[in-house]
C-alpha cells in the first residue's frame, strides 16, 4: 500500500532552519506531484508548497516564499522541504501529500486534489 513518511520537524528557535523530509512507497514515486500542507491549532490546513512530478514548476504560499524551498528526488523516492527564516507563525503539523498526474492541469495548492497523504510532523517554531 502507499505510504508518505514525513520527518525532520521538531524544535527551532525563531530564524532558524529545518530540513522536512517525506518518504515514500507503494507507488511510481515519478508519476506523482507531491505537495506540503500545514495545520496549526484552531486553523484549517492550508496549503505551503507544491512540486510537479519532474520537479518543475514549484509552488509556494506567499507567506513563505522566499524562505523555504520545496524539491524532489525521484531516485529516492522523497520530497523535501527546506525551511529558512522560521518565524512562530510557521508553527504547525506539517503533512506531505501525493497527487498522481494524469495529464491535465491540476492546482496543487488544493488540498482536496491529493489522494495520499503522510501523519504528520511537527514543527515548533520558538521566540
Amino acid at each position: 500500500q502507499v505510504q508518505l513518511v514525513e520527518s525532520g520537524g521538531g524544535l527551532v528557535q525563531a530564524g532558524g532552519s529545518l530540513r522536512l523530509s517525506c518518504a515514500a512507497s507503494g507507488l511510481t514515486f515519478s508519476m506523482y506531484n507531491m505537495g506540503w500542507f500545514r495545520q496549526a491549532p484552531g486553523k484549517e490546513r492550508e496549503f505551503v508548497a507544491a512540486i510537479r512530478r519532474n520537479g518543475e514548476p514549484t509552488y509556494y504560499e506567499d507567506s513563505v516564499k522566499g524562505r523555504f524551498t520545496i524539491s524532489k528526488d525521484n531516485a529516492k523516492k522523497s520530497v523535501f522541504l527546506q525551511m529558512n527564516s522560521l518565524k512562530f507563525e510557521d508553527t504547525a503539523v506539517y503533512y506531505c501529500a501525493a497527487d498522481l498526474e494524469m495529464g491535465r492541469l491540476t492546482s496543487l495548492t488544493l488540498a482536496r486534489t491529493y489522494k495520499y497523504w503522510g501523519q504528520g510532523t511537527q514543527v515548533t517554531v520558538s521566540s
